[in-house]
């Protein structure tokens, strides 16, 4: 499964870019406004510094809602860089500009799905990454696993090539639960993976292993 951060800050992606796991990034407009980034030209730019950074696939979220406008937007994102991946809106416009990107080549990620026939349109319009929002879909009392698992199982079943992007990753038990079902992507925030390093038996086994080799260190050689 690939790891995706979602951010739009520059050192969290950097960190996760040098624990050596990072395949790509996820971002918006509410975070690029958490980080201070406003206005066109700063945010195209650090669109740029971020793929400057990251190997993998950058997702541009267009702001548009009309389908010519989307394509504009989609159009000078995707130019900005060959990492850039075109974030559309699960609309009958965003999959008709899904349909657009992908016969020209150009890679799309369709976000804000809550169902598997919007997932299953996402997919027959070409995309290459469809965005189910795990924890949004769990804030309401539903169960946002099963709704991967529904995708999983209709992609499978028809051989799409469309990667299932889980969204609104909260906490690490959610990247191991998309894991056992074959999510492709699980974009998440930095401290959702980074948690998965931790087990207080590790923790224990590490402490006692330097102590024992302390102890070790401090007992005279043996005479000869």
């Amino acid at each position: 499964m690939k790891f995706f951060i979602d951010t739009a800050s520059l050192a969290q992606i950097k960190e996760a870019q040098d624990l050596g796991i990072l395949d790509g990034v996820t971002t918006n407009p509410s975070l690029m406004a958490k980080e201070g980034i406003t206005g066109t030209d700063r945010v195209m730019k650090h669109y740029v510094d971020i793929c400057n950074i990251v190997s993998g696939d950058v997702s541009a979220e267009v702001i548009a809602t009309d389908f010519d406008g989307m394509v504009r937007e989609g159009e000078n994102l995707a130019a900005l860089h060959p990492n850039i991946t075109v974030k559309l809106p699960m609309t009958r416009e965003g999959v008709k500009a899904i349909k657009h990107f992908s016969g020209k080549g150009i890679k799309t990620n369709c976000t804000l799905v809550f169902s598997a026939g919007q997932a299953l349109l996402a997919a027959k319009a070409g995309a290459t990454y469809v965005s189910p929002f795990v924890g949004r879909l769990d804030d309401i009392s539903t169960d946002g696993m099963q709704l991967i698992e529904q995708i999983r199982t209709i992609y499978d079943n028809y051989g799409f090539s469309t990667q299932i992007l889980a969204a609104s990753i909260r906490h690490p038990m959610h990247i191991i639960q998309c894991a056992e079902i074959g999510a492709d992507v699980a974009t998440c925030p930095l401290s959702a993976i980074t948690a998965l390093f931790e087990h207080p038996l590790t923790t224990i086994g590490l402490e006692k292993f330097l102590a024992d080799h302390k102890k070790a260190a401090q007992q005279p050689a043996a005479a000869k």
